[in-house]
């Protein structure tokens, strides 16, 4: 069974975010808040991590996994950006948006949509995730916690625990949350496309 962590989610204490990142770093699968629900996240690099999420999601190669960074200091580190869009994101970071933009390089293959070569990108608001990516010291890979079958972000990590509790090592507890996940803005060509609306507010991008 997993551990679970009580950490509050506005003053998340410092001994518990350093055995979070501990579980991370020795190929963790964990389950954290979000400003848009519960999400599973992992090393950037950890191979074995991602297929463990890919698992309990049953993911295949077209969905888009989201790199969640602390600032937009990393973002033209994993992604193409232009000033247009950079602006876009600027304007309405942090918050409950995933971008969807051309990778980089430095994106690991195996975290690109296989077809386009895309990646996701967000900057979460949540204290609790802000001081996992701080502590971390870079990006995480996330994904909702969207459980098969399901329409919606979990947002009761005692639920979360009696349904995937022995196949993920750490459950957050950051309070209950709402049940929206991330409004998805595919920003790749010209013109925003609104790929899935969410917790985010999509007028900006009309």
């Amino acid at each position: 069974m997993s551990q679970f962590f009580y950490i509050h989610p506005e003053n998340p204490q410092p001994r518990l975010i350093k055995q979070s990142v501990e579980m991370l770093n020795k190929g963790g699968v964990i389950v954290y808040p979000t400003d848009s629900g519960y999400a599973l996240g992992c090393r950037l690099e950890d191979k074995s991590a991602m297929e463990r999420i890919c698992q309990i999601r049953k993911l295949d190669g077209d969905h888009h996994f989201t790199l969640v960074c602390r600032d937009l200091s990393e973002l033209s580190t994993y992604a193409h950006v232009d000033n247009t869009a950079f602006r876009l994101i600027k304007n309405n970071t942090p918050g409950n948006y995933t971008f969807i933009l051309k990778a980089t390089k430095e994106v690991p293959r195996r975290l690109m949509n296989e077809k386009r070569k895309t990646i996701g990108l967000r900057v979460p608001s949540n204290p609790v995730a802000l001081a996992l990516l701080n502590a971390v010291n870079e990006p995480m890979m996330s994904t909702s916690l969207i459980l098969p079958g399901n329409d919606f972000t979990e947002s009761d990590p005692e639920a979360i625990q009696d349904v995937i509790g022995k196949q993920v090592d750490l459950i957050i507890h950051g309070g209950y949350l709402g049940q929206h996940p991330t409004t998805v803005i595919d920003l790749t060509d010209n013109s925003p496309v609104v790929v899935r609306e969410g917790a985010g507010d999509i007028t900006p991008f009309l």
